[in-house]
């Protein structure tokens, strides 16, 4: 097995609404520089799949990044989370003369000729979620079936004698979503490693302990994700535990919970660094989430495209992927974790 480059877990929060020396983000359809060096400095740009807090965080690597290896960074989050509109804007940021791209695909499958084509003009990497098959230079994100695992271990700590889940996750069409979905599948129904198996969504996957209600998809739009999980919690009466795997997921199964009077009856699990999460830890509502570190995704991003803008290849492991691991917070470190994020920004 080829070495992987791993990067210790770095522990970064910025408030969507504070801003990282720009205007902030979500409030822009398309984006914005995040800082100005002139224009002899040759610019690179930071694709997301959608605008969240989460991608706010990246946003703060790619800043920090700017700063210390002398690039203009372009980050761009799509206002409607589809692969149209991500095609849009990467055509746009072509147009605009960026010298290289780091991209996180929305439909990996069907964006094959969209990155073949960029990375014949331009160093071209993924982050977050990878396009496996294309002529990407490297990956840069977790493995996102090894922390699906992780979710799927936090599901049997809170419900150690079983039960019934549902699994709430913004899209399927991302290579991270199907990997992420199907390590929390495998880890509940105790089968060994195998990355490369999807059970069908609309599936009850039943094993000794565990039934999996099914998979219920929002598109990326955390209204659609609260409303689903909302006529979940009516329709699926036998329901145990509800285990949402973007970052805006668990706020919304949250609110769902609260509202119908069913905090700590329907077990909530998490994923990502959202603070109506972390609160929710700390007051007891949820069990645990486990967390990425897209600070990280951010700044390895930019290092690695200025580095091979300067001809150093060098930054591009054997393995062609950079391994920045994902981490379980539960109410153990909930303070410890959240006290450094907010030590970090300044709060």
């Amino acid at each position: 097995m080829k070495k992987l480059l791993k990067i210790s877990p770095l522990i970064v929060m910025v408030i969507a609404m504070s801003g990282c020396g720009g205007a902030s983000v979500d409030q822009q359809n398309v984006g914005d520089h995040v800082g100005s060096n002139g224009s002899d400095v040759v610019t690179v740009a930071f694709v997301t799949n959608q605008i969240a807090d989460f991608w706010n965080i990246a946003k703060a690597g790619c800043l920090d990044g700017q700063k210390d290896f002398g690039v203009q960074v372009d980050v761009r989050m799509p206002a409607e989370s589809t692969a149209v509109e991500q095609k849009r804007i990467v055509e746009d940021l072509m147009t605009g003369g960026i010298k290289a791209l780091a991209i996180s695909p929305i439909d990996a499958d069907n964006q094959k000729e969209l990155v073949n084509r960029l990375a014949k003009e331009i160093p071209l990497i993924t982050h977050d979620s990878d396009a496996p098959g294309t002529d990407r230079l490297m990956y840069i994100g977790m493995d996102n079936y090894r922390a699906g695992r992780m979710t799927g271990e936090l599901v049997k700590e809170a419900l150690p004698e079983g039960g019934n889940v549902m699994l709430f996750i913004g899209r399927l069409e991302q290579d991270n979503s199907k990997y992420r979905r199907q390590g929390v599948i495998d880890e509940l129904l105790d089968r060994p490693s195998n990355s490369g198996r999807f059970d069908p969504p609309e599936e009850v996957l039943k094993g000794e302990a565990f039934t999996i209600l099914g998979t219920l998809t929002d598109q990326g739009k955390p209204e659609v994700a609260k409303r689903k999980a909302a006529d979940a919690i009516n329709t699926y009466t036998e329901m145990n535990a509800m285990v949402g795997l973007f970052e805006y997921n668990p706020p919304a199964i949250y609110q769902a919970l609260s509202q119908a009077g069913k905090l700590g009856q329907i077990k909530l699990i998490g994923f990502d660094e959202n603070e109506v999460t972390l609160q929710a830890i700390k007051d007891g509502h949820c069990i645990g989430t486990v967390v990425q570190n897209p600070y990280q995704y951010g700044y390895e991003s930019i290092r690695v495209l200025a580095g091979l803008l300067k001809g150093d290849n060098s930054v591009i492991p054997e393995s062609k992927f950079i391994d920045i691991p994902a981490r379980k917070i539960t109410i153990e470190n909930v303070d410890e974790f959240w006290a450094k994020l907010k030590a970090l920004k300044g709060g």
